[in-house]
């Protein structure tokens, strides 16, 4: 039996958070190791395992694999989740870059000022509801499937649901305007292994808050 894949990051969401849901959507338990100094940090980089000096860090497979969208290629293709054929990858690869866009703006958003919080929800507001949600509220109803690629749970399933529940702690009525969206966030959230990933006492991170802001800070902020 292979060893479980190895996380190592802050105890937070940031960069991991859709590495770790990737791996629960595909039912595959996996172990973390969380930074909290800048010291164990530079010893990573001293070490020679980080490639470009950065985190997330997954060791899978004997390789330790750094860069959040190669590690989640990775994911994808060894689990199933990355389409049947070179179209549907295509597809999926969009999707994701679309969703991976608006999270950004999420990721960032416990950064920003406190002047500048209000002005920043209000982009996430005009973006989620006006350019990205429009989007796969379309592709759902025209593909008429219960998945957004193919008739089979993918990457792009993770990440969309992934992205509706934190716009949804930032803007609760969010989906107001887009019912097929609801009913894909109901149908994710009672697959078995999201739904486990739901629940209290899983692996997910919590809302990120000023101590894991304090603490990212100071194990990067040179």
């Amino acid at each position: 039996m292979s060893a479980k894949p190895r996380l190592t990051y802050c105890n937070g969401r940031g960069r991991m958070e859709p590495i770790r849901w990737l791996l629960a959507a595909a039912g595959v338990e996996f172990e973390e190791i969380f930074l909290e100094t800048r010291e164990q940090y530079e010893k990573l980089i001293k070490d020679g395992v980080l490639m470009f000096q950065q985190v997330p860090l997954v060791e899978i497979d004997g390789m330790k694999m750094v860069q959040t969208r190669a590690i989640l290629s990775y994911i994808a293709g060894k689990y199933n989740l990355y389409g049947k054929d070179l179209k549907e990858r295509a597809l999926i690869d969009m999707y994701v870059e679309g969703i991976t866009d608006l999270m950004q703006m999420i990721l960032m958003f416990p950064f920003s000022p406190p002047e500048a919080k209000e002005k920043n929800l209000d982009s996430v507001k005009e973006r989620a509801t006006n350019r990205y949600f429009p989007v796969f509220e379309k592709v759902l109803k025209q593909h008429g499937q219960d998945f957004l690629v193919g008739n089979k749970f993918s990457w792009a399933d993770v990440q969309l649901i992934e992205a509706i529940l934190a716009v949804e702690e930032k803007i609760p009525a969010v989906l107001s305007g887009f019912p097929q969206l609801q009913a894909f966030k109901m149908r994710m959230s009672n697959m078995p292994t999201i739904k486990k990933f739901l629940q209290p006492g899983s692996p997910r991170k919590p809302p990120p808050d000023e101590r894991y802001v304090e603490t990212v800070l100071k194990i990067f902020k040179k």
